[in-house]
């Protein structure tokens, strides 16, 4: 079934855990002499919204993504007004940083950084799979064809899936939107999404939703982008 996906929800504890540990906020792995990562836009400290161990995930996407830690920092300087400034709802902004690391070393012994937004760090112990199915603009792409009626009842039963949720199919608040690898232009795939109010206290927007993506040949290159309705 061309349609039907994959997806893994995040199941999440609070407390922090280590450095190499997937999480919501908390203390990233930063290597020994690296600094905080800082906004570009106002030079403050950025929270970790969210921290992967890639080779932590479920079986049948060990390696997938690559080999590492995905790291997400995202800018909440309200009085900068950094979101808006650098328009971090749209992929390869300013005001975030995304990508993958190769811890190679130990982690620096380091604390949270005065930042005006911190988050209650909620460790990520294990993963609740479910299927999911894509919305009626994406299913059109793959050339499936349904009546509206189908579509309706897939999107009446709360399909594509809401939530913070690892691969499966992107919950689109407005059209489908992937960004395209500043190497080689190809089409970028959906990793992981970051949804308001959900393990994060935090809202995009107006109730938006965030996605993580990659290019599956340079897995290096990752990106985040919201939007809101």
């Amino acid at each position: 079934n061309v349609l039907k996906r994959q997806t893994w929800k995040p199941q999440g504890i609070n407390g922090d855990g280590t450095p190499f540990d997937s999480k919501f906020a908390g203390i990233p792995w930063l290597g020994k002499a690296e600094p905080w990562p800082a906004c570009q836009n106002c030079g403050e400290p950025m929270p970790l919204f969210l921290q992967l161990n890639l080779e932590t995930l479920p079986d049948v996407l060990r390696g997938e993504f690559g080999f590492g830690l995905l790291q997400l920092f995202y800018c909440t300087n309200a009085d900068a007004g950094c979101e808006s400034e650098c328009e971090s709802f749209f992929p390869f902004t300013p005001g975030k940083l995304v990508r993958i690391v190769e811890p190679d070393a130990e982690p620096q012994l380091i604390a949270i950084p005065d930042i005006a937004q911190i988050f209650p760090p909620k460790r990520i112990i294990g993963w609740q799979a479910s299927d999911d199915y894509p919305n009626w603009e994406e299913g059109a792409e793959y050339g499936v064809e349904l009546s509206d009626d189908e579509w309706e009842s897939l999107a009446d039963s709360g399909f594509p899936l809401s939530g913070d949720k690892l691969a499966g199919w992107p919950h689109w608040i407005q059209s489908i939107e992937y960004p395209r690898c500043p190497m080689c232009h190809e089409r970028m795939r959906f990793v992981f999404q970051l949804d308001s109010n959900d393990h994060l206290p935090y809202m995009f927007g107006d109730l938006g939703c965030g996605h993580i993506t990659q290019c599956p040949t340079h897995k290096t290159q990752v990106t985040f982008a919201w939007a809101c309705s």
